[in-house]
């Protein structure tokens, strides 16, 4: 994982592992896997599924009774990212607060990565 020692790749608000631990609950889940796919308007798109497994190569991050896994072609591009869940009138949902996107479409489902990510240096 790209990382620093001593340090959660992501971290979850009290609202997120809250829902996270219910969702994990009510289906009898191990967690959740986050990850990136290529998609949307502004060239990359977040995934979440369920799991009952980590797979060997998943980054495994706990809090609060949650427990998600990054799927290894995302933890470069999802490391220092803040999870969160909000729930308004109209929708509600997780939210990712991630400091490695440059640009986002306007409903921020859709995002762009500094294009330095990922490159071999």
């Amino acid at each position: 994982m790209f990382g620093i020692p001593g340090k959660q790749a992501v971290t979850m608000t009290p609202k997120a592992a809250e829902q996270i631990t219910r969702l994990m609950n009510s289906g009898g889940h191990a967690g959740l896997r986050i990850g990136v796919k290529k998609g949307g308007c502004a060239g990359m798109e977040y995934t979440m599924e369920y799991v009952d497994q980590a797979d060997p190569h998943d980054e495994v991050v706990e809090q609060d009774g949650a427990r998600i896994m990054i799927a290894p072609m995302a933890q470069m591009f999802l490391f220092g990212t803040e999870i969160d869940y909000e729930v308004s009138l109209l929708e509600s949902g997780f939210k990712f607060k991630n400091p490695n996107v440059v640009d986002a479409c306007g409903c921020g489902e859709s995002i762009k990565f500094d294009e330095s990510i990922g490159q071999q240096g």
